[in-house]
């Protein structure tokens, strides 16, 4: 029978914890991180994610995945390499959830466009745009702006790729004020959190793939670990029919790249024996990781979507249109800023400014793929039905 491992000495724990900004009592049912995942998931940026691009765009079908249910496949695969390694759990999830929280519409494609609009003004960063949803933009509660995560949640959100030895505009100022230790690692359990995401989207993007019919099954023979996975789902059953052949597949993907993450972190856990959270921190490398030859197995995978789904004509299509809408709402709203709602107008001050044109992107940024098109019919549409 299954048995829960004990809390490790590396994990984050409330006994460590750095509190947050605004000091508040701590609650009497819920851990911090506890605390932090609620605020994230009642949160009116996380809502929007069921409507945002995860790589097709939401009215294309509703079985692709969105950025809600990429993230909520991410907090699973992160809570059992959590559960596995002795780490926090709730922290973990807390992180896994809130990863892709300042994701603009559209995907990539969106993020790409309107970093391009904003280069005057310093771009776009979706990891900075995070940060400014938990800390500024959400508007939920009376002392403060933002969530008012802790310092922990915070420094994985940021430090979501490892050390930010440049990090963009928002994230230095707010540091400034909030020193979340830029130049080291971040914690196991933000570790967990960000490679979960590698796993769940090249396992569901493969899956997306193949339902959409943007490759065969047969296209994935060469590939390292998925051609392993399949052949052993094809020997599973000797008539198993192409959905279940796919998702047998799939499973099997996840299973071998979790495996292979949970047994070279231990190595390295051994290796550096850790006595604490901050000995993470200060670790030379990654300490949550795969493993030289998965890490080579990953870019393949990578690589093949990159070039067969991501470059593919009909997603080409999606996105080349998704930027055009995407540059010129921005476009339209930083020249003629009254046309904002009333709340944002008061932000945004003077047309040009660069108050103007941070404020236009936390706008845009914070759409939908669905209100993005109603906005760009209603700024451009001239019949007046708008």
């Amino acid at each position: 029978m299954y048995a829960r491992p004990p809390t490790a000495p590396y994990a984050v724990s409330p006994a460590n914890a750095r509190g947050r900004f605004h000091p508040e009592p701590e609650a009497p049912t819920r851990s911090p991180w506890q605390r932090d995942r609620d605020r994230i998931i009642h949160s009116s940026a996380f809502r929007k994610l069921q409507y945002k691009t995860q790589v097709f765009v939401n009215h294309e079908g509703d079985f692709y995945r969105t950025r809600l249910t990429h993230s909520i496949e991410v907090a699973q695969v992160a809570r059992s390499i959590a559960r596995s390694l002795g780490l926090d759990e709730d922290l973990t999830e807390a992180l896994a959830l809130a990863h892709d929280l300042g994701h603009p519409p559209f995907g990539h494609a969106g993020e790409e466009a309107l970093n391009l609009a904003m280069k005057p003004f310093g771009g776009f960063d979706h990891n900075a745009q995070s940060l400014r949803v938990v800390t500024l933009l959400e508007s939920r509660y009376a002392g403060w702006d933002g969530l008012n995560l802790t310092w922990e949640t915070l420094e994985g959100l940021v430090k979501h790729n490892g050390p930010l030895r440049s990090p963009p505009p928002y994230i230095a100022e707010y540091n400034d004020k909030y020193k979340l230790e830029l130049n080291t690692h971040p914690s196991a359990e933000a570790q967990a959190a960000a490679i979960a995401d590698d796993v769940a989207y090249h396992s569901h993007d493969l899956d997306d793939g193949l339902r959409a019919r943007l490759f065969s099954v047969d296209d994935l023979k060469h590939l390292p670990i998925v051609g392993e996975a399949l052949s052993a789902a094809r020997m599973s059953s000797l008539d198993v029919p192409p959905p279940r052949l796919r998702h047998e597949t799939i499973r099997r993907v996840i299973d071998a790249m979790i495996t292979d993450l949970i047994t070279e972190t231990q190595k390295r856990l051994r290796k550096l024996d850790p006595s604490g959270p901050d000995a993470i921190r200060k670790s030379r490398q990654r300490v949550v990781s795969f493993s030289p030859a998965m890490a080579d197995a990953n870019q393949a995978i990578k690589d093949f979507l990159f070039s067969r789904m991501y470059r593919h004509w009909r997603v080409n299509r999606m996105s080349a249109k998704a930027r055009r809408l995407t540059e010129e709402v921005y476009r339209l709203l930083l020249a003629d800023p009254s046309m904002l709602p009333d709340d944002w107008r008061a932000r945004a001050g003077e047309p040009g400014t660069q108050r103007c044109a941070v404020t236009v992107g936390d706008y845009v940024a914070g759409m939908t793929d669905r209100y993005a098109m109603d906005e760009h019919r209603r700024l451009t549409d001239i019949s007046f039905n708008g």
